[in-house]
């Protein structure tokens, strides 16, 4: 896909890693709006405040930004919730509630997001490879790989590995693209307030990356969101982004100590 002059909505958009694909595809040339609920943050370009889950407020967003940006052709979509931690035993702190919560925004705001962007899509004129855009959602190798303390992130961000594929095979006859990003560690306000764990815990998961031997960049994780966008082989599969990390199992204590 041609980045220059696309339209391109990037969900959480306002900081970490849908703020840096946000900000590198505009540098690329497309013309980018964010949406994001906890406001505009450091994004400073079209922008829309929305809860992804929430489908009737997506559809006003997507109404609003794309007075701004035009027919939109790509969508980088990162906007999630934790849901992480105990669900039996003492320190017990995920309920029903919770683990809904986190189905809702990360399984459920992926799908809408994907079907409300890829029905508008039908109506653009497709280019000279018959391409008429490109979804891409992010999951996390906890998805894969689920630590002690992570079923409900786990669970909701393993709807969408799950979701890739039958969404590329349904949308690639009207020339769609459906990829996910399933990321390690990075450098995000999600991961240093406490998401994946706490404390010293910190410290040590991000020992367990191989090489480079440190949590990515969110400029790393921009890096692939745009060669996805511009490499038309890359279709219907989870991509792990991660410097060989591999989930430990670990503890208990990580969620109560």
């Amino acid at each position: 896909m041609k980045l220059t002059g696309s339209g391109i909505v990037v969900t959480g958009g306002a900081s970490g890693l849908g703020l840096a694909s946000a900000q590198l595809l505009r540098e690329a040339g497309a013309r980018v709006g964010v949406i994001d609920i906890a406001g505009r943050g450091a994004w400073d370009g079209a922008f829309q405040q929305a809860d992804v889950s929430d489908e009737a407020g997506v559809e006003r967003a997507l109404a609003s930004l794309r007075s701004e940006i035009g027919g939109i052709r790509g969508l980088v979509n990162p906007a999630g919730v934790s849901g992480s931690g105990l669900c039996v035993g003492p320190g017990r702190n995920v309920g029903v509630e919770r683990f809904r919560r986190a189905l809702e925004v990360n399984t459920l705001g992926s799908f809408i997001m994907c079907s409300q962007i890829a029905e508008a899509m039908l109506d653009l004129e497709p280019d000279e490879d018959g391409e008429r855009g490109v979804l891409i959602n992010v999951s996390s190798i906890v998805s894969l790989e689920g630590q002690q303390g992570t079923a409900g992130y786990a669970a909701a961000k393993g709807g969408i590995n799950a979701m890739t594929l039958p969404l590329a095979r349904e949308f690639s006859p009207f020339g769609i693209r459906v990829m996910t990003i399933a990321p390690g560690i990075f450098e995000t306000p999600m991961f240093r307030a406490g998401g994946s764990a706490r404390g010293e815990m910190v410290q040590w998961l991000e020992q367990q990356v191989q090489f480079p031997a440190r949590p990515g960049n969110p400029s790393e994780f921009a890096a692939m969101v745009r060669h996805i966008f511009e490499n038309r082989m890359l279709n219907g599969f989870v991509l792990r982004l991660d410097g060989a990390y591999r989930v430990p199992a670990g503890t208990r204590e990580m969620w109560t100590g």
